[in-house]
């Protein structure tokens, strides 16, 4: 059985899918776009997209009653790979070893021409 899981402090969905679906124990958190939850507009510059989508994977996480360190798997998807280094520089400041096993792509175009989106998979 699949359960909606929602929170106001991430984004709401821009489409026909929920911020986040737990079945069993497994919790799927949709890609996080680095959009600020109140104004439902995308955040400036590189460092605060990427903090930006981390605290909304965050929020969901808490919405879940889990935290960041039991996502066993996160994908992230580039608009450019140049940032790549800066994503895992501020990766560290989020997530604690073992970190997250993980996939990294660039892409060629994102929802609302954002520069990074992220999905998680938790294990509970």
């Amino acid at each position: 059985m699949k359960k909606k899981i929602e929170t106001p402090n991430a984004p709401s969905a821009i489409g026909t899918y929920s911020q986040a679906i737990s079945s069993g124990n497994m919790i799927y958190i949709s890609g996080q776009i680095p959009l600020d939850p109140e104004s439902m507009e995308l955040v400036v510059g590189e460092e605060n997209q990427i903090r930006r989508v981390f605290d909304n994977i965050k929020a969901i996480c808490e919405e879940a009653d889990s935290k960041l360190d039991e996502i066993v798997k996160l994908n992230v998807s580039l608009k450019d790979l140049s940032i790549f280094s800066l994503v895992n520089e501020i990766m560290q400041e989020y997530f604690e070893e073992p970190y997250p096993a993980r996939a990294a792509l660039q892409v060629a175009k994102l929802p609302l021409d954002a520069l990074i989106e992220v999905e998680a998979i938790i294990v509970k």
